[in-house]
């Protein structure tokens, strides 16, 4: 497994090397600054070199003639521009009807339109998160870009189901009372600790009931996408090496290997 950031400016050296051959005359730009306002003014140019470069990196191969990689992953940006950063390239090819960059902003969209390609979208089980990953869902499908598989990061452990859900609103507060102080928690009379329990516990219920339905319609929103859903479980301990080998077994064992 390689990781490689990848630096707007040296790509951009890349490829005026790859395709004019400025060698000396991209590190004189370099010092001129001219490289640093090209990947900073014009904010296009920064997505043609990133996706071309990770392109790149799919097509490169051995001295034996086998690929260097197996797979290339690539992070993109939000749910919200993904399109646009995979699709910049269309643009350009649009743009420049011939000549090297053409050729080059045709070859990085034939990679990414190829059967081999997967655009995944990660999501949390909120409104906002959701209806995003569904209009990005619909944006890259319409642009004709590959859609791969949704994956709900995050998802909470199930505590109570509709049945307990039901019951915590149809007990009677004193049979409520009476069982918390059957489990040694308190007396159930008016102002014991047991019956003081109630309402923190109620109010929590009710929480979670509302957290249940939300995440309910929102799975139900992303179900109807037709696309392979996978859910990762919230991590209680935050995010550590430990946390990503189980997040990685949990994907191997719904699949994604």
């Amino acid at each position: 497994m390689y990781a490689l950031a990848i630096d707007p400016e040296l790509a951009l050296l890349d490829y005026l090397q790859m395709f004019y051959k400025l060698g000396s005359a991209g590190r004189a730009l370099k010092k001129l600054g001219a490289i640093d306002f090209a990947t900073t003014v014009a904010p296009g140019l920064r997505d043609v070199l990133l996706t071309g470069k990770a392109c790149e990196a799919v097509r490169r191969k051995d001295k034996s003639g086998r690929f260097a990689y197996d797979y290339v992953v690539m992070d993109a940006p939000p749910t919200g521009r993904i399109t646009r950063f995979l699709n910049v390239n269309d643009e350009v090819a649009g743009l420049a009807k011939i000549g090297p960059i053409h050729n080059q902003a045709q070859a990085v969209m034939r990679v990414l339109k190829s059967p081999e390609t997967a655009v995944h979208l990660v999501t949390l089980l909120e409104e906002m998160p959701v209806q995003e990953t569904a209009d990005g869902i619909a944006e890259l499908r319409a642009a004709k870009l590959p859609v791969g598989r949704i994956i709900v990061n995050m998802v909470r452990p199930a505590v109570l189901d509709q049945a307990d859900l039901e019951l915590a609103h149809t007990t009677p507060r004193t049979a409520i009372a009476k069982s918390l102080s059957a489990a040694g928690l308190g007396g159930a009379r008016r102002g014991g600790l047991a019956e003081r329990l109630v309402d923190p516990l109620l109010r929590q219920a009710e929480e979670y009931a509302e957290r249940f339905a939300l995440e309910r319609e929102q799975r139900a929103v992303l179900t109807e996408q037709e696309l392979p859903l996978h859910e990762l479980p919230l991590l209680a301990e935050g995010m550590d090496l430990a946390g990503l080998y189980e997040l990685a077994k949990e994907l191997r064992t719904q699949g994604i290997s």
